[in-house]
């Protein structure tokens, strides 16, 4: 199937050929009828992308103080590639997508195949969406009308936000598609409306529609306003502008009665002056899309509705109101289609997107429509290959901003042979494929268990998923690389260890940071082989940074929580350089009754041979400071390691200090790891002490509920301390 995206390196905005996206549970899959360009914000998109690098820090100075941040503490290297990485995803492009049900995923019951709906979708000829961002589309209503739906209902929040009442008086700023859409909600709600437009044509289609259009250029807007409110001002204002400058909302303030309301539904210029909000006591809000429930993981991923009573509009119960709209024909947005163009003629409107000086018609609602017929494979050629089984070819499931960071690459500069990616959605599988030039890419895992030319599967997703692909991996007959963890419950763990036994497959994890060259001048410095029979003392600190407590890395029962998730490096890391297991661990966390999903807490390890560990695991720290440090005593030395850039040494008598670019052996790991598929051998680590990491994470959680030290007990598999060698591939 063909997908539209904007590449934000080049600017260039194209129709790619993507795998069509699988249908997991919550979710349908629907093929496109119709979608609406938004002009206003696939133009700032298409503008953004096609920007100067100058001009994207520009519009972004946040960002640009996070890099210049990154530089100081990881090295002007791997800044200048974690920024390279950043633009080399694309953007998919659209999100008002009128279609047909062609599957529904488990738990739906309240849609049935062929049903006509609209979604947030974006402009591909078939998409997949969670059921609550997606409404029935009523008889009567066309489809070229359905694609309004969900652009109508952020116009719809916003007015929802600002709550006017009967014979209110409300300001629109800007006569776009976002304001006429406003305007004409609100004369449905009672409201006399006043348009603010520059621009004489949309100021007279408003007119047609029975909207007040002012020109902000014949004189000054907010002196007009207060002479036709009698010199009270207006009761509300809502901004549907597109611009950086403050003066839009110095105005809306100046317009506004006292205690009136002003509620932002496009960008402007933030910058407030206190004297005109302090005295008229007004308030302003920031309008976010379509409504309660958008961007929650819970309502949009895992259907989980807010009830009715008490939160009466959610997003779908939007997309809904503006449906019925439309029906009764109280909104009229057939006037506002200016044209329809065939999805392949794409570039008719996105040649001309960013041109301002357009005529009416191109600046208004523009509307794709798709062919009837798509074919539906979920697997995409990107270049042909002889397929021949025990090629040692590479599987990759997960295309995230870690596979396409870390993992592919890796692989890439490790001679991998790598032969398939799998992505749910199949476009970002795709475009990493094509980065790399891997043969095809895939919307469905599936394909990469059954290829026989395939004997490694990499297993990149979210972590609920690590253990059963593991698991499907192994029993294809598949060896298995899994970034970390490699489970998030101990029935988890327990079937991947049946699993292994049983199959006798090779399972990696993504310890990287053992294979780090200054870890391994570490334990060369400490004794090597024979560090196991030392005692040390290690201490490690992360500096991990605060993540937004809505992103699914803080879910128990997704992500796992980020010390289990993320800890577990260093665990790996002191196991490594202690040479010995850990036997008992107590996990103490910030905060008076801490939760397993805690960012911020210090585990403390009791290993087999009596070294001791410390994991700092902090979330609340400075990006200025460095985010990770490793120290180590151990007979009367010590080494200290900073941000795996430096390795500095105190009573080693030949080593002082060694420094290096920043490298956290990734490439080290893969190299090695592809290496020893190819010739056979033993296994990078251990099985037993994968295991016995993931037992102490767990172990770790159990010791912050119950608040004591818990023992980590070896495994119920007699086999998993029996070391297992691999076959050459």
């Amino acid at each position: 199937m063909k997908q539209l995206i904007q590449d934000l390196r080049t600017g260039e905005t194209r129709l790619e050929d993507v795998p069509v996206p699988t249908c997991s549970k919550g979710q349908v899959l629907i093929q496109t009828r119709r979608s609406l360009v938004s002009m206003g914000t696939e133009r700032m998109l298409v503008e953004f992308g096609r920007g100067s690098l100058l001009a994207k820090a520009w519009q972004q100075p946040d960002r640009v103080r996070d890099v210049l941040a990154k530089v100081r503490t990881d090295g002007l290297l791997p800044t200048l590639t974690a920024v390279r990485r950043k633009l080399d995803q694309p953007i998919p492009l659209g999100y008002c997508n009128v279609g047909t049900v062609v599957a529904i995923g488990e738990g739906i019951t309240d849609l049935r195949l062929g049903d006509r709906v609209a979604s947030n979708g974006p402009h591909a000829e078939v998409v997949c969406v969670a059921r609550n961002l997606v409404a029935p589309v009523p008889d009567g209503v066309s489809d070229e009308e359905a694609t309004f739906a969900v652009i109508g209902s952020v116009c719809l929040h916003a007015i929802r936000l600002l709550a006017p009442t009967l014979d209110e008086t409300v300001v629109v700023v800007g006569l776009g598609l976002v304001g006429l859409l406003t305007a004409d909600l609100l004369r449905i709600n009672g409201c006399r409306v006043i348009g603010i437009e520059p621009d004489e044509a949309k100021r007279q289609l408003a007119q047609r529609k029975g909207i007040t259009a002012l020109d902000p250029y014949a004189g000054n807007p907010a002196k007009a306003v207060l002479a036709l409110t009698n010199g009270v001002g207006t009761d509300g204002v809502v901004i549907a502008t597109s611009t950086q400058s403050n003066q839009v909302l110095a105005q809306a303030a100046q317009m506004s009665r006292k205690r009136g309301r002003i509620v932002l539904v496009g960008t402007a210029g933030l910058t407030l002056n206190r004297a005109d909000f302090y005295y008229k006591e007004l308030s302003f809000q920031v309008s976010c899309s379509y409504g309660p429930g958008r961007y929650d993981e819970a309502y949009e991923q895992q259907g989980i509705d807010y009830p009715l009573p008490y939160v009466r509009w959610t997003t779908n119960r939007n997309f809904q109101a503006i449906l019925g709209f439309i029906k009764t024909g109280q909104l009229d947005v057939a006037s506002l289609i200016s044209a329809v163009v065939p999805l392949e003629n794409y570039r008719d409107i996105y040649e001309r997107i960013g041109k301002r000086n357009q005529p009416l018609e191109s600046r208004m609602a523009m509307l794709l429509t798709y062919p009837e017929s798509v074919e539906r494979a979920t697997v995409l050629p990107i270049r042909e290959v002889r397929s021949s089984a025990g090629a040692g070819g590479v599987g990759v499931i997960g295309a995230g901003n870690f596979a396409a960071a870390v993992l592919v690459p890796a692989l890439k500069k490790a001679g991998a042979n790598l032969r398939m990616i799998a992505s749910q959605s199949g476009l970002s599988a795709t475009l990493l494929a094509r980065k790399f030039d891997v043969p095809y890419s895939t919307s469905d895992y599936e394909p990469i268990l059954n290829d026989p030319a395939i004997d490694l599967c990499v297993i990149a997703t979210r972590h609920n998923s690590h253990a059963q692909l593991a698991i499907d991996a192994m029993q294809a007959g598949k060896h298995v690389f899994v970034e970390k963890p490699l489970a998030i419950t101990e029935a988890e763990l327990d079937s991947v260890i049946k699993a292994q036994q049983a199959t006798g497959r090779q399972v990696m994890v993504g310890f990287n940071r053992r294979f780090a060259p200054l870890v391994e001048k570490m334990k060369a410095l400490l004794g090597g082989a024979q560090s196991g029979t030392m005692l040390m003392n290690v201490v490690a600190t992360m500096n991990a940074g605060l993540v937004p407590d809505t992103s699914w890395v803080h879910d128990r029962f997704v992500g796992g929580g980020r010390i289990l998730g993320e800890a577990c490096h260093y665990v790996d890391l002191i196991t490594f350089l202690t040479g010995s297991r850990v036997r008992s661990v107590c996990l103490n966390a910030m905060g008076k009754n801490p939760t397993e999903t805690t960012d911020s807490g210090t585990l403390v390890l009791h290993y087999e041979n009596g070294s001791t560990g410390v994991v700092n695991y902090f979330a609340n720290g400075s990006k200025a400071y460095a985010k990770e440090r490793v120290e180590v005593y151990s007979l009367e030395r010590t080494l200290v390691l900073d941000n795996f850039r430096t390795l500095t040494g105190y009573g080693f008598p030949r080593f002082t200090k060694q420094s290096g670019r920043q490298d956290k052996g990734h490439t080290a790991q893969m190299h090695r790891l592809i290496a020893q598929l190819r010739t056979g051998g033993e296994p990078l680590i251990p099985f037993a002490e994968l295991v016995n990491s993931t037992q102490t994470m767990l172990a770790a959680l159990q010791s912050l509920r119950e608040r004591r030290w818990v023992d980590v007990l070896p495994t119920a598999c007699p086999n998993v301390d029996k070391p297992s060698s691999v076959s050459t591939l």
